[in-house]
């Protein structure tokens, strides 16, 4: 069966929030989101729809390569997952994309991760509560929990998962920058010359 690969993203933004998350998890990378490349170009996930005020939030479309996210400490994790799965969790967020404005940061529910009081609130989510619902989808994930009560460490500990890279944000994307340039510059001369065969081809 033809399977396809998904990315999770776990951050330590340094913010206000990401320390608060921090001290009452014991965990440094608070933040999970998730893509559907290699080199993180459409990243989503919940958080703050503006950098300047973390109080307003809700379903987003990272940018990790500006702001605070780019200088974040980070663990990239590949999943590899069904064709019929990724398209369903693909499918899910296109549909939540064009509804994004319906969907709200589910500040309430993380006080119910620390309380242990699972509080269901529509069309509202915290980041690993969004990724483990998406993640439901895959059948060789099970959680031995309520998706209220996920955290990024639970996200980041299942099976299946396999560690890309460990670092700082900005140096990965960089990474893979420097191989794409490698790469095209490698087979730019042989580009260069099937072009040149076509042309001359045609001019006969």
């Amino acid at each position: 069966m033809e399977e396809k690969v998904i990315y999770l993203l776990f951050t330590n933004t340094g913010t206000l929030l990401a320390r608060v998350i921090r001290l009452f998890t014991g965990q440094s990378l608070t933040h999970v989101s998730i893509s559907f490349d290699q080199q993180l170009i459409d990243v989503y996930s919940f958080g703050r729809k503006n950098v300047r005020n973390p109080f307003i939030g809700g379903f987003v479309k990272e940018d990790v390569r500006c702001g605070f996210l780019r200088k974040s400490e980070c663990e990239i994790y590949q999943l590899a997952v069904e064709d019929l799965e990724y398209h369903r969790i693909l499918e899910r967020i296109c549909e939540m994309e064009a509804k994004k404005d319906a969907y709200k940061y589910n500040f309430i529910g993380l006080f119910g991760v620390l309380l242990q009081i699972e509080w269901k609130r529509r069309n509202a989510f915290f980041c690993s509560q969004f990724i483990a619902s998406l993640l439901n989808e895959v059948k060789q994930i099970q959680f031995s929990k309520s998706i209220c009560f996920v955290k990024p460490e639970d996200i980041r500990m299942l099976e299946g998962l396999h560690l890309m890279y460990k670092g700082v944000l900005e140096s990965y994307y960089k990474e893979e920058m420097e191989e794409e340039e490698q790469l095209q510059r490698f087979f730019l001369p042989f580009y260069l010359s099937k072009k040149l065969k076509r042309i001359k081809i045609a001019k006969g």
